[in-house]
């Protein structure tokens, strides 16, 4: 499989110093949990070991039904207390799902020292070639973490480390009070388009949950378990049992994989058949094998589009991957092209 090939812009202008790249993501919120009780109720909620995160540490986990079916993703990290005593998290979801999933966990509170509340902190996306790191760094007057899920605190805001291979990508998570340290960091930085962030999001297989695709995958297919979003050793939340049943038994058929379409030349044009499909690839949509009609093989979970292709996020079977004719929306639909990831989702067969 061809693996996928993403052209960010470089910015070297030692005049202006734009060496990094800055993406507006209004698609994610922070919520934050506070409250004594905090790290241990959330503990007993998610997937991933919060617990046991370090300070400096952020953690990717999902959130499920007891059927083990995923509500949520989020990258979670502790912050400093108000009072040094009580423990405050923040969260980092899909905008779509916050209130909902808020509203949900906050049901079974019940005597917890433990609260659940929306913030008005704005997450971006910072993106860096890893060889500018250096000079970055000495522009901004503080030091970055650079190893994933590795978070710092900084006047500009929280920094959290995102999955990444070629170059260096960041959340930032900031409030009002840190608006004129944020202006000064965005003097050094160009501007994105937030679908090439969700992209970068996609060729690292990094799945975000969103309204449409709530309720519909376990967390394996959609590889939280390679990525570090799950741990099989913390004990009990929704839908565990189901979670580990899956893991030890080995008998996974189905998991998440990436792959393009390729835009048709008149791309968006109205009364276009090829840009109506398009405009159709959105989380949800069905998979088809194209081998054998009519048959669904999986789902769409992720979408960005971007000026030359879109990229897919998708579950699908192992058998439909193999057949190497997935259609997208129907069985006459946009062929999509399998691409390699970065971690392994299928072991190869033992001889």
């Amino acid at each position: 499989m061809p693996p996928i090939l993403m052209h960010l812009p470089t910015h070297s202008n030692l005049e202006t110093k734009r060496l990094a790249t800055v993406y507006a993501l209004p698609d994610l919120a922070v919520f934050e949990v506070s409250g004594a009780d905090a790290i241990s109720f959330l503990q007993g909620q998610i997937t991933n070991d919060i617990a046991g995160a370090p300070l400096g540490i952020a953690r990717l986990a999902g959130y499920c039904t007891p059927q083990g079916r995923l509500l949520a993703t989020m990258v979670l990290s502790h912050t400093t207390s108000r009072d040094d005593e009580s423990p405050v998290l923040h969260g980092i979801i899909k905008r779509d799902i916050l209130t909902p999933v808020l509203k949900r966990l906050s049901m079974f509170v019940m005597r917890a020292k433990a609260k659940f509340s929306e913030t008005q902190r704005v997450v971006r996306g910072i993106s860096l070639q890893s060889g500018d790191i250096a000079e970055f760094e000495a522009l901004i007057g503080c030091r970055l973490p650079v190893t994933v899920w590795e978070k710092t605190d900084t006047a500009e805001g929280t920094w959290i480390t995102a999955p990444s291979n070629g170059l260096l990508r960041w959340w930032l998570i900031s409030d009002a009070d840190q608006a004129i340290a944020v202006d000064a960091l965005l003097s050094h930085c160009s501007v994105g388009k937030v679908q090439d962030w969700h992209a970068l999001d996609v060729i690292e297989g990094l799945p975000w949950i969103q309204a449409a695709i709530q309720d519909l995958f376990i967390p394996q297919t959609l590889n939280l378990d390679l990525i570090q979003g799950v741990s099989f050793t913390k004990g009990c939340y929704p839908g565990q049992e189901i979670v580990a049943r899956s893991h030890y038994r080995g008998t996974l058929k189905r998991r998440m994989v990436a792959a393009i379409v390729a835009q048709p030349q008149d791309n968006g044009l109205a009364g276009n058949s090829s840009g109506a499909a398009l405009q159709a690839l959105l989380p949800g949509a069905d998979i088809y094998d194209g081998s054998r009609t009519d048959q669904v093989c999986g789902r769409i979970i992720n979408a960005a589009i971007t000026d030359d292709k879109t990229y897919l996020l998708i579950e699908s079977s192992f058998e439909a991957v193999d057949h190497a004719m997935l259609r997208a929306i129907s069985a006459d639909g946009p062929a999509l092209t399998v691409q390699s990831m970065p971690y392994v989702v299928r072991p190869e067969p033992q001889e």
